[in-house]
């Protein structure tokens, strides 16, 4: 399966569990330690390359780059309770990238 595939899955899959999820939530505030563990498997589930990308990274001196970014801003927001809405960042990022890598395809194979 191609990088594109997976990570259209990756977004499906997360979005599936996430946004059923959040409406739940909203309207029944959930306990909070299953939104914790929810939100965590979500969390791995759509931005896991972007965090280990952000430890080798961090390993080979390159401190400030978007997946470190990325990675401190969800975790903080995991870190004051924001659970969901760190899921959700990631999320929107993933989507982004998506985005941005089918662009630069179509504009590779135009060229």
């Amino acid at each position: 399966m191609d990088k594109n595939k997976k990570m259209i899955l990756r977004i499906i899959l997360s979005l599936s569990i996430f946004i059923p999820f959040f409406v739940l939530d909203l309207i029944l505030e959930i306990n909070p330690y299953i939104v914790l563990v929810v939100s965590f498997i979500t969390y791995f589930i759509i931005g896991y390359d972007i965090v280990l990308r952000c430890f080798r990274n961090i390993k080979k001196g390159k401190l400030l780059d978007e997946n470190f970014l990325m990675t401190i801003a969800t975790i903080g927001a995991f870190i004051i309770g924001e659970y969901l809405e760190a899921v959700a960042v990631m999320i929107f990022y993933q989507i982004g990238e998506y985005f941005q890598q089918y662009a630069i395809n179509k504009s590779r194979k135009a060229i």
